[in-house]
């Protein structure tokens, strides 16, 4: 289960795991609603979160969620450890091995390293983000907050807007709403979207227009700004205009369609401030969602039963 006990990615991950997950956030959620938020589950774990690349949502929902469940956290930085000194990943995950660590969640700027970690770590590895591979627990909060938005995700049809070719959000939602049923539509530039995207089972569009339409969802994707310097689009003004998500374009959307935006978001580039604050917004409420699913990823992989979340 769980990709032999690891979170590495959701391309490989099954149905029945993604089902399993969702229901066991859905219970965690339950925890988090609670005036005292803190359940005894994880007591006695050592949870450690390993990240080489900047992170405010991810890292923060990862060790509220630890903490809720009474584990132990520590967290480091490769620019506060020995990491600056040249320590390989494989010297590292064994000295925190050696610490008798029960988990490690790592973000790292090399597609694979996750999996890398779990050869040597002696645990369960979660992927926090691995260069332009997968960002795993993104696909599954969206998956959550899709799911309890419109009460299903088999047969929506669900719009990724942006920067496909650089970003790990878009491949763990195209792997994971895909095992789940749902139409995957993927619009952007053409110098953004991979060239064998489409063997994914994905819908390319190359205009945002014809993507939108009849659409239940759309998940905008940030725009890297250091791709600008690349020459992959003509300026920010110009990928606004075409790509940018108003209410205007909204309109050929299903009038129930609701809009998601892993973060960090640029106001008025890939997403405008009416959209980001309006009722089809869910953007909040995808931070909140996240802490539930990384609740229940560490539960689920650290050996505990579903059944057993809410009597805890």
């Amino acid at each position: 289960m769980l990709n032999e006990s690891h979170m590495l990615g959701l391309r490989h991950t099954s149905l029945e795991d993604i089902r399993l997950i969702l229901d066991t956030a859905e219970s965690m959620g339950e925890i988090l609603t609670r005036e005292i938020k803190k359940v005894p589950i994880l007591r006695g774990r050592s949870v450690v979160t390993l990240f080489y690349e900047p992170s405010t949502r991810t890292r923060t929902s990862f060790e509220t969620a630890a903490k809720v469940m009474s584990a132990d956290v520590s967290s480091i930085s490769a620019a506060s450890s020995s990491i600056v000194k040249g320590e390989s990943l494989r010297d590292t995950v064994l000295t925190l091995k050696s610490i008798g660590m029960s988990a490690l969640i790592i973000r790292h700027s090399q597609s694979g390293a996750p999996e890398q970690a779990s050869r040597v770590a002696g645990c369960p590895v979660i992927n926090a983000g691995d260069g332009f591979n997968e960002h795993p627990t993104q696909g599954l909060l969206d998956m959550l907050t899709i799911r309890k938005h419109l009460g299903r995700i088999e047969g929506l049809k669900v719009a990724i807007v942006g920067d496909i070719l650089h970003s790990r959000v878009a491949r763990s939602n195209l792997w994971g709403l895909s095992h789940m049923g749902a139409e995957v539509r993927l619009v952007g530039p053409p110098t953004l979207i991979p060239p064998d995207i489409q063997c994914a089972g994905a819908r390319v569009f190359r205009s945002l227009d014809e993507a939108l339409e009849g659409v239940d969802v759309v998940n905008v994707l940030r725009i890297q700004k250091e791709r600008q310097e690349a020459g992959l689009f003509p300026s920010l003004r110009e990928y606004s205009r075409l790509y940018g998500i108003n209410e205007r374009r909204l309109r050929a959307a299903v009038p129930g369609c609701i809009v998601l935006h892993p973060g960090p978001m640029n106001r008025g580039v890939e997403i405008d401030p009416e959209v980001a604050d309006g009722p089809r917004s869910v953007i909040t409420e995808q931070v909140a969602n996240g802490v539930a699913i990384r609740m229940a990823l560490l539960y689920l992989l650290l050996g505990g039963r579903p059944t057993d979340a809410l009597a805890a």
